[in-house]
């Protein structure tokens, strides 16, 4: 059965508790944070005050996102504020390995992402050490954006490389994720599921994040 993480960024934000209710009761595995600084990306987000509140209320893993330059200087903040797992940028980790080390050091399982124009390759060396890798599949910084088709390429790739490794690094996809293109992606080697304004949109969106599930 495929995982699914509702992005808050889509969500109500005048009705966060109500959201993260909704997404505690309903079939999803757990809860996305996008965290934004306005510098890595163009737009700002959340920080440590919301996550904490956040976590006091969710019954599912924190799955944050850090699309900021200098993520070391912060990971055991982010720690500290309730995350369970930690996605860093490959484009903003100069020293990548120490920063996946600190990750699993502060107890946290250790991700990294790749932006659209980089070519997962580029984690050949490190790809042993990581729990997931997450693929952007639009570019980040705004939720909505239109799903870039390269995608279902990098996946395939990414899934070779953890194959051929005899890995057990989850493959996570974030941007532009649908009822009409999950099973695709599920089938290229997708595990888990980042879905935003699909879910927040919906009518129902604990029947959409259960139809999701089970596409």
């Amino acid at each position: 059965m495929l995982q699914i993480a509702p992005s808050v960024l889509s969500a109500n934000f005048l009705r966060l508790e109500e959201e993260i209710e909704m997404i505690n009761n309903s079939d999803a595995d757990m809860i996305h944070l996008d965290i934004m600084d306005g510098h890595f990306v163009p737009n700002l987000t959340f920080g440590f005050s919301v996550i904490k509140q956040i976590k006091s209320i969710a019954k599912k893993p924190l799955d944050a996102h850090l699309m900021i330059t200098n993520p070391d200087m912060y990971l055991q903040e982010y720690r500290d504020a309730g995350s369970d797992i930690l996605t860093v940028h490959y484009e903003a980790c100069t020293h990548l390995h120490r920063t996946v080390q600190r990750i699993k050091d502060l107890g946290m399982k250790a991700a990294v992402s790749l932006n659209p124009h980089s070519p997962v390759n580029l984690l050949h060396e490190i790809i042993g050490e990581l729990d997931m890798v997450l693929i952007m599949s639009v570019n980040p910084g705004f939720g909505g954006q239109k799903f870039i088709e390269h995608s279902y390429e990098k996946v395939t790739k990414l899934k070779k490389m953890i194959d051929d490794k005899d890995l057990k690094t989850k493959i996570q996809i974030d941007g532009g994720v649908t009822l009409e293109n999950i099973r695709p992606l599920a089938n290229a080697g997708v595990d888990i599921f980042v879905v935003g304004s699909t879910i927040f949109s919906a009518a129902n969106p604990t029947e959409m994040i259960k139809a999701l599930k089970n596409s």
